[in-house]
């Protein structure tokens, strides 16, 4: 694959100074080449300014800034949007923490570069090989819960339904409608697959180690948990009665 001229690597980041600088250098080590995109938040802790420093001495790198914290979901569809009006093959959206290791990268994205019929491939905790590290057992129940829920009322095989480690083939993304999308938060990511899922897109799972940040603070929180259950709950309900949207 030429990853210079087909593959994007997307971060949404609010207040990630601790990790964006490291992982951007993991990121080079494994895509030298290829194109990088942070879409940041209106971080106050200096995100934003190292990221326009980047960007001035690696041509491959790119900054978005938007005035203030408006969730993973909407971060992402800028994403979307932008891989799609600059002509991408692949994109891979990852998270800014250091939970996603850039050593897995590389894998998630040739289950879509190497597999012509596959369209999502994603980054999963939860097929055979995956892991979780430094969670509470509170954190693992919630995420299991969803899962479960997830797959039950989107009615699709796929074990890691909240997973923001995926590869993308920005053919399909070009094909949907994000104004469909109401979750700008979280809940976005099982949306997403639920969209997917009515173009008939092959999703295939790659097992990856995820671990817990160290360094920042967790975005997520019980308000985001209980509206992606609402979304999906919606999702369900159209499900039930024939609609796809």
């Amino acid at each position: 694959m030429n990853t210079k001229a087909d593959l994007l690597i997307a971060v949404c980041t609010y207040n990630e100074i601790e990790n964006i600088p490291s992982l951007y250098q993991s990121l080079r080590t494994y895509f030298p080449n290829a194109a990088i995109l942070i879409l940041d938040d209106g971080s106050p802790d200096g995100t934003g300014k190292w990221c326009n420093k980047t960007a001035n001495t690696d041509r491959q790198f790119f900054v978005i800034h938007r005035e203030q914290k408006l969730g993973l979901g909407s971060a992402s569809i800028v994403a979307f949007e932008y891989a799609i009006q600059n002509h991408f093959k692949f994109l891979l959206t990852m998270d800014g923490d250091w939970s996603h290791h850039p050593e897995h990268a590389t894998a998630v994205v040739e289950q879509v570069a190497d597999n012509p019929t596959v369209q999502i491939g994603i980054g999963s905790r939860y097929v055979s090989g995956g892991k979780i590290l430094g969670w509470p057992a509170r954190r693992h129940w919630m995420s299991v819960a969803i899962n479960s829920y997830s797959r039950w009322m989107i009615g699709i095989p796929t074990r890691d339904c909240s997973s923001a480690f995926r590869c993308y083939r920005v053919k399909l993304l070009s094909e949907l409608d994000f104004d469909q999308i109401q979750g700008m938060g979280y809940a976005y990511l099982e949306e997403l697959l639920w969209h997917a899922k009515c173009k008939k897109a092959e999703i295939a799972e790659h097992p990856i180690t995820f671990t817990n940040r160290t360094r920042g603070k967790s975005k997520i929180n019980l308000g985001e948990a209980l509206h992606a259950v609402w979304i999906i709950f919606k999702i369900g309900c159209r499900r039930l009665v024939g609609k796809k949207y």
